[in-house]
């Protein structure tokens, strides 16, 4: 099964993608977790790639393209994968869809947490609260700042992505405000519908 979760930030697609991950035994890739462990790591691209992020930019199609080919030809996604954060763009769907097809692969379902975006700054401002409490520290792209940021890119670049899937009859668009067990059971009734 390969599946792209869609929404914007903080509209608990890691959280989704976790249940996923578990009822199917296909492995969730994160984008922002391969780059941030790039960063961490002090890799050529981890280098390349932190002052984007830092701002809250989108990294370059290229360069998220060529990691999330080369994560997915790992053993461990043989069984299938979770997209969460990529694509962002419709040139990244377009890009994705080409080297699935070099492969012979393709997606089985996009799934679009739908959210108020009012509600995601406090969902976001929960999250932080929470990691302080525990003693961790904040993910850098959850500050305030950078976190409108990554909301205006989410709006202005991503959101262009439902109609381009929806044009593939491959979207199912679930209400990203309800319980997070009301969203799981409703994203596994969308993925029932996809096969």
């Amino acid at each position: 099964m390969r599946l792209i979760l869609l929404g914007p930030p903080g509209a608990g697609k890691g959280t989704q993608a976790q249940r996923l991950v578990r009822k199917y035994g296909i492995v969730q890739l994160s984008t922002g977790d391969m780059l941030r462990a790039a960063v961490k790591a002090g890799t050529p691209v981890g280098r390349r790639v932190k002052d984007i992020m830092e701002t809250g930019k989108l990294c370059p199609d290229d360069l998220v393209v060529d990691i999330v080919a080369d994560r997915i030809e790992q053993p461990d996604a043989g069984k299938g994968f979770i997209l969460d954060g990529f694509p962002r763009t419709t040139a990244q769907a377009q890009a994705l869809d080409r080297m699935l097809a070099e492969r012979g692969l393709k997606l089985d379902a996009v799934i679009e947490l739908n959210v108020d975006p009012a509600v995601l700054c406090d969902r976001i401002a929960s999250r932080n609260a929470q990691a302080k409490a525990r003693g961790e520290a904040l993910r850098s792209d959850d500050d305030p700042e950078i976190l409108k940021r990554r909301l205006e890119a989410y709006w202005n670049q991503t959101v262009p992505l439902i109609d381009y899937y929806r044009s593939r009859r491959v979207l199912k668009t679930v209400d990203g405000m309800a319980p997070i067990e009301t969203v799981a059971n409703a994203v596994e009734d969308a993925l029932d519908g996809a096969r």
